[in-house]
Protein backbone atom coordinates (compact mmCIF):
# COMPACT_ATOMS: atom_id res chain seq x y z
CA UNK A 1 0.00 0.00 0.00
CA UNK A 2 1.37 3.33 -1.25
CA UNK A 3 0.70 7.03 -0.64
CA UNK A 4 1.40 10.17 -2.97
CA UNK A 5 3.70 12.91 -2.43
CA UNK A 6 0.54 15.15 -3.68
CA UNK A 7 -1.80 17.72 -2.81
CA UNK A 8 -5.14 16.64 -1.61
CA UNK A 9 -6.31 19.07 -4.56
CA UNK A 10 -4.13 17.26 -7.18
CA UNK A 11 -5.48 13.35 -6.30
CA UNK A 12 -6.71 10.57 -8.59
CA UNK A 13 -9.28 9.67 -6.46
CA UNK A 14 -12.63 10.84 -5.93
CA UNK A 15 -13.02 10.96 -2.42
CA UNK A 16 -11.15 13.49 -0.33
CA UNK A 17 -7.27 11.97 0.74
CA UNK A 18 -8.20 11.93 4.40
CA UNK A 19 -11.62 9.42 3.59
CA UNK A 20 -9.59 6.53 1.38
CA UNK A 21 -8.81 4.91 4.65
CA UNK A 22 -12.59 4.50 5.51
CA UNK A 23 -13.65 3.67 1.73
CA UNK A 24 -14.03 0.17 0.91
CA UNK A 25 -10.09 -1.58 0.36
CA UNK A 26 -9.37 -3.29 -2.60
CA UNK A 27 -6.20 -5.08 -3.61
CA UNK A 28 -4.64 -5.27 -7.40
CA UNK A 29 -4.05 -9.10 -7.37
CA UNK A 30 0.07 -9.82 -8.95
CA UNK A 31 1.56 -13.04 -9.87
CA UNK A 32 5.17 -14.04 -10.54
CA UNK A 33 6.16 -16.67 -12.64
CA UNK A 34 8.85 -18.81 -10.47
CA UNK A 35 9.96 -21.80 -11.69
CA UNK A 36 12.29 -23.41 -9.60
CA UNK A 37 14.58 -24.60 -12.64
CA UNK A 38 14.69 -21.46 -14.03
CA UNK A 39 13.32 -18.39 -12.01
CA UNK A 40 13.80 -14.77 -13.28
CA UNK A 41 15.98 -12.05 -12.50
CA UNK A 42 14.95 -9.98 -9.56
CA UNK A 43 15.47 -6.46 -11.88
CA UNK A 44 13.60 -8.42 -14.57
CA UNK A 45 10.95 -9.11 -12.41
CA UNK A 46 10.74 -5.83 -11.03
CA UNK A 47 10.38 -4.22 -14.36
CA UNK A 48 7.94 -6.68 -15.64
CA UNK A 49 5.87 -6.13 -12.73
CA UNK A 50 5.82 -2.45 -12.75
CA UNK A 51 4.86 -2.53 -16.85
CA UNK A 52 2.13 -5.22 -16.16
CA UNK A 53 0.50 -2.37 -13.48
CA UNK A 54 1.03 0.07 -16.59
CA UNK A 55 -0.83 -2.27 -18.94
CA UNK A 56 -3.96 -2.72 -16.40
CA UNK A 57 -3.97 0.23 -16.19
CA UNK A 58 -4.19 1.50 -19.72
CA UNK A 59 -6.37 -1.28 -20.90
CA UNK A 60 -9.80 -0.35 -22.30
CA UNK A 61 -11.21 -2.97 -20.33
CA UNK A 62 -10.05 -0.51 -16.97
CA UNK A 63 -11.58 2.44 -18.51
CA UNK A 64 -14.53 4.35 -19.11
CA UNK A 65 -17.41 1.59 -19.65
CA UNK A 66 -15.13 -1.26 -19.50
CA UNK A 67 -15.60 -4.44 -17.70
CA UNK A 68 -12.59 -3.91 -15.05
CA UNK A 69 -13.57 -0.16 -14.69
CA UNK A 70 -15.94 0.01 -11.53
CA UNK A 71 -13.47 -2.77 -9.82
CA UNK A 72 -10.17 -0.20 -10.91
CA UNK A 73 -12.20 2.94 -9.71
CA UNK A 74 -13.12 1.45 -6.00
CA UNK A 75 -9.26 0.14 -5.86
CA UNK A 76 -7.70 3.89 -6.89
CA UNK A 77 -10.68 5.11 -4.64
CA UNK A 78 -9.20 3.48 -0.90
CA UNK A 79 -5.63 3.17 -1.23
CA UNK A 80 -3.85 1.47 -3.80
CA UNK A 81 -2.60 -2.02 -2.49
CA UNK A 82 -1.28 -4.73 -4.63
CA UNK A 83 -0.40 -7.86 -3.48
CA UNK A 84 2.42 -10.25 -4.89
CA UNK A 85 2.38 -14.14 -4.98
CA UNK A 86 4.54 -16.53 -6.30
CA UNK A 87 3.15 -19.13 -8.74
CA UNK A 88 4.72 -22.45 -11.52
CA UNK A 89 3.58 -24.83 -13.13
CA UNK A 90 -0.20 -26.19 -13.15
CA UNK A 91 -0.54 -23.15 -10.44
CA UNK A 92 0.72 -20.66 -12.72
CA UNK A 93 -1.49 -22.10 -15.32
CA UNK A 94 -4.68 -22.11 -13.38
CA UNK A 95 -4.36 -18.53 -12.79
CA UNK A 96 -3.41 -17.41 -16.41
CA UNK A 97 -7.05 -18.34 -16.94
CA UNK A 98 -8.27 -16.20 -14.30
CA UNK A 99 -9.55 -12.35 -16.19
CA UNK A 100 -6.82 -10.32 -16.56
CA UNK A 101 -3.29 -9.65 -17.79
CA UNK A 102 0.03 -11.53 -18.19
CA UNK A 103 3.01 -9.55 -18.95
CA UNK A 104 6.49 -11.23 -20.27
CA UNK A 105 10.37 -9.28 -19.35
CA UNK A 106 13.35 -10.77 -20.25
CA UNK A 107 12.60 -13.95 -18.66
CA UNK A 108 9.86 -13.11 -16.12
CA UNK A 109 6.16 -13.29 -16.44
CA UNK A 110 3.74 -11.47 -14.41
CA UNK A 111 -0.05 -12.04 -14.07
CA UNK A 112 -1.98 -8.99 -12.50
CA UNK A 113 -5.80 -9.21 -12.06
CA UNK A 114 -8.46 -7.05 -12.02
CA UNK A 115 -9.00 -5.26 -8.22
CA UNK A 116 -10.57 -7.43 -5.85
CA UNK A 117 -11.82 -7.05 -2.06
CA UNK A 118 -9.10 -7.77 0.30
CA UNK A 119 -10.95 -10.86 1.33
CA UNK A 120 -12.15 -11.37 -1.96
CA UNK A 121 -9.07 -13.20 -3.43
CA UNK A 122 -10.29 -16.14 -5.97
CA UNK A 123 -9.22 -19.29 -5.26
CA UNK A 124 -6.54 -19.96 -7.31
CA UNK A 125 -4.97 -17.03 -6.20
CA UNK A 126 -5.67 -17.14 -2.41
CA UNK A 127 -3.69 -20.24 -2.13
CA UNK A 128 -0.94 -19.36 -3.79
CA UNK A 129 2.37 -18.53 -1.54
CA UNK A 130 3.40 -14.90 -0.49
CA UNK A 131 6.48 -15.47 1.44
CA UNK A 132 9.71 -17.06 -0.63
CA UNK A 133 9.45 -14.67 -3.89
CA UNK A 134 13.41 -14.44 -3.34
CA UNK A 135 15.29 -13.24 -6.44
CA UNK A 136 18.73 -12.85 -7.37
CA UNK A 137 20.62 -10.77 -10.38
CA UNK A 138 23.16 -12.95 -11.54
CA UNK A 139 25.16 -9.44 -11.93
CA UNK A 140 24.70 -5.84 -11.62
CA UNK A 141 22.05 -4.49 -14.12
CA UNK A 142 23.61 -1.79 -16.84
CA UNK A 143 22.88 1.45 -16.31
CA UNK A 144 19.36 2.32 -17.05
CA UNK A 145 19.81 3.28 -21.16
CA UNK A 146 18.93 7.49 -21.54
CA UNK A 147 15.80 8.99 -21.78
CA UNK A 148 13.83 5.44 -20.40
CA UNK A 149 11.89 6.33 -17.15
CA UNK A 150 13.41 4.85 -14.35
CA UNK A 151 11.84 3.86 -11.09
CA UNK A 152 14.38 4.39 -7.97
CA UNK A 153 14.71 2.67 -5.28
CA UNK A 154 15.54 3.53 -1.80
CA UNK A 155 19.42 2.52 -1.30
CA UNK A 156 18.83 1.91 2.41
CA UNK A 157 15.55 -0.35 2.43
CA UNK A 158 15.99 -4.10 2.40
CA UNK A 159 12.75 -5.86 0.58
CA UNK A 160 12.32 -9.29 -0.74
CA UNK A 161 11.82 -9.67 -4.34
CA UNK A 162 7.77 -9.58 -4.37
CA UNK A 163 7.46 -5.99 -1.66
CA UNK A 164 10.46 -4.44 -3.98
CA UNK A 165 7.76 -5.48 -7.17
CA UNK A 166 4.62 -4.48 -5.53
CA UNK A 167 7.04 -0.88 -4.61
CA UNK A 168 8.13 -0.72 -8.55
CA UNK A 169 4.03 -1.11 -9.53
CA UNK A 170 3.28 1.89 -6.93
CA UNK A 171 6.01 3.99 -8.69
CA UNK A 172 4.44 3.53 -12.04
CA UNK A 173 1.32 4.10 -11.37
CA UNK A 174 1.94 7.14 -9.53
CA UNK A 175 3.92 8.27 -12.76
CA UNK A 176 0.73 7.33 -14.94
CA UNK A 177 -1.58 9.70 -13.00
CA UNK A 178 1.07 12.43 -13.26
CA UNK A 179 1.74 12.26 -17.16
CA UNK A 180 -0.30 14.58 -19.35
CA UNK A 181 -2.72 12.73 -21.76
CA UNK A 182 -0.05 13.19 -24.70
CA UNK A 183 2.94 11.76 -23.17
CA UNK A 184 0.42 8.57 -21.59
CA UNK A 185 0.43 7.77 -25.23
CA UNK A 186 3.43 8.00 -26.30
CA UNK A 187 4.76 5.55 -23.32
CA UNK A 188 1.80 3.02 -23.73
CA UNK A 189 2.56 3.10 -27.66
CA UNK A 190 6.30 2.65 -27.11
CA UNK A 191 5.80 -0.52 -24.97
CA UNK A 192 5.73 1.31 -21.28
CA UNK A 193 9.91 1.24 -21.21
CA UNK A 194 11.46 1.39 -18.32
CA UNK A 195 13.91 0.22 -15.89
CA UNK A 196 14.17 -0.25 -12.03
CA UNK A 197 17.42 0.69 -10.53
CA UNK A 198 18.64 1.16 -6.62
CA UNK A 199 19.81 4.76 -6.35
CA UNK A 200 22.79 5.68 -5.22
CA UNK A 201 22.87 6.98 -1.70
CA UNK A 202 23.55 10.78 -2.73
CA UNK A 203 21.51 10.66 -5.42
CA UNK A 204 18.54 9.29 -3.32
CA UNK A 205 18.53 12.17 -1.25
CA UNK A 206 18.14 14.49 -4.08
CA UNK A 207 15.60 12.41 -5.76
CA UNK A 208 13.33 12.63 -2.55
CA UNK A 209 13.41 16.23 -2.64
CA UNK A 210 12.45 17.00 -6.25
CA UNK A 211 9.04 16.78 -6.93
CA UNK A 212 8.94 13.72 -8.40
CA UNK A 213 6.09 11.30 -7.71
CA UNK A 214 7.17 9.33 -4.36
CA UNK A 215 6.02 6.16 -3.16
CA UNK A 216 5.44 6.15 1.01
CA UNK A 217 4.57 2.89 2.55
CA UNK A 218 2.62 2.34 4.64
CA UNK A 219 4.49 -0.30 7.18
CA UNK A 220 1.84 -3.40 7.18
CA UNK A 221 4.47 -5.52 5.96
CA UNK A 222 8.45 -5.41 5.94
CA UNK A 223 9.57 -2.22 6.46
CA UNK A 224 8.60 0.80 8.94
CA UNK A 225 4.99 2.97 8.45
CA UNK A 226 5.85 6.61 6.44
CA UNK A 227 9.46 4.40 4.49
CA UNK A 228 10.10 6.50 0.70
CA UNK A 229 10.39 2.94 -1.35
CA UNK A 230 10.48 4.49 -4.81
CA UNK A 231 10.99 7.70 -6.96
CA UNK A 232 9.30 7.70 -10.35
CA UNK A 233 12.22 9.23 -12.80
CA UNK A 234 9.85 9.94 -16.02
CA UNK A 235 11.62 12.51 -17.72
CA UNK A 236 7.97 14.36 -19.23
CA UNK A 237 7.36 15.06 -15.22
CA UNK A 238 10.70 16.81 -14.89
Amino acid sequence: MSDVHRSPADSPFRHASEERDLAPQFVLPMVVRIEKAAPPARTDALETAARAVLVMLSDARSTGDGEWAEAVRDWQDARIRKGVRRARGAEWRRAGALPGITVTGKAAEVGVCPPVPLDGWPKDLARLQVSGTDLDDPEAPDAAEPGVPVLWLNPELDMSAGKAMAQAGHGAQLAWWDLPEPERTAWREAGFPLAVRTAAPGRWRELTGSGLPLVRDAGFTEIAPGSCTVVADHPALR
